[in-house]
């Protein structure tokens, strides 16, 4: 399905209930015995949120001729890494955040312990969909690479040391250089992650052009918290599905911290400027990635 011929929400719509599908019935494939543990984690993992990950995976995989299943079983690890992600982010110890896409976060629905487990569960899982779940006979031999991606950009090589600089930082000024590395780390590292991926599942691509992939992925990832930042100032709770302000309230460094509304409107406009940039030197139909791109600059939510 082409995104020149159908809307990117019902895309992201179908991409959602197909993941979403095969996400559910791996883990009912998982421990019967642990009940509460299994109810946190599809509480998380299959309870809705924007799928951006997926779609960004799925889109340059297509566009690169990778097999639809196998780019599936790619999206189900990351969104099992990202659902985890979130769990520990909004624990007491870390955002302490009551709201989550609408609904009581993990551990206010399921208390502490088992949120903390649900996360750690979820993260383990990624890695045995991974390794484990069927692939096609081509790209079955790739499943170690894969897991490598995986592994760098959730781990203290990416997600996990950009979450720990935020930590540190809340409450001090830090600089935009440090504030930019930061969200490289804690959220580009993962939308790069999904290149990766996408580019390993591909039956070819040269490195030049994974290497332009990437520099898109850099540019979205920060224009992706640019926006989030710019929408905990101007958007309200029950669009944005979590607290707004809580950022504010945290005390966080943001861009609109460091740079102002308007000033990080501007910033947004020059990210976006630059991933069409890096996207107009690919020698491919590049249009559904862009589609994509400018959905996240101007989301709502």
């Amino acid at each position: 399905m082409s995104l020149v011929t159908a809307s990117l929400s019902t895309i992201q719509q179908d991409l959602q209930a197909r993941i979403d599908q095969k996400l559910d019935l791996f883990i009912d494939q998982q421990t019967q015995v642990a009940d509460d543990l299994i109810s946190a984690m599809k509480y998380s993992v299959l309870g809705g949120g924007k799928r951006i990950r997926p779609m960004l995976l799925s889109i340059i995989g297509n566009m690169l001729g990778a097999d639809r299943d196998d780019l599936d079983v790619a999206s189900m690890s990351i969104e099992c890494i990202h659902a985890y992600s979130l769990i520990h982010d909004d624990l007491p110890a870390m955002d302490n955040d009551a709201l989550r896409r609408g609904k009581p976060t993990s551990h206010i629905q399921f208390g502490e312990a088992t949120a903390i487990l649900a996360g750690d569960a979820l993260q383990t899982l990624a890695f045995e969909i991974i390794l484990n779940h069927p692939l096609s006979e081509q790209n079955s031999v790739k499943r170690i690479d894969m897991a490598k991606v995986i592994a760098k950009a959730s781990g203290v090589n990416g997600m996990c040391a950009g979450q720990s600089i935020d930590l540190i930082a809340t409450g001090n000024e830090i600089s935009l250089t440090q504030l930019t590395q930061l969200h490289q780390l804690k959220t580009g590292a993962l939308l790069s992650a999904c290149v990766s991926l996408g580019a390993i599942l591909a039956t070819d691509i040269c490195v030049e052009h994974i290497q332009l992939l990437h520099e898109y992925a850099g540019s979205i990832g920060l224009a992706f918290q640019v926006r989030d930042d710019i929408l905990d100032v101007v958007s309200d709770s029950e669009t944005l599905g979590k607290p707004q302000g809580s950022d504010t309230a945290l005390n966080k460094n943001t861009f609109v911290s460091h740079l102002g509304l308007q000033g990080s409107q501007s910033y947004l406009q020059k990210l976006h400027n630059e991933a069409l940039q890096s996207l107009a030197s690919l020698p491919y139909n590049t249009q559904e990635l862009k589609t994509f791109t400018n959905f996240l600059v101007s989301r709502k939510y």
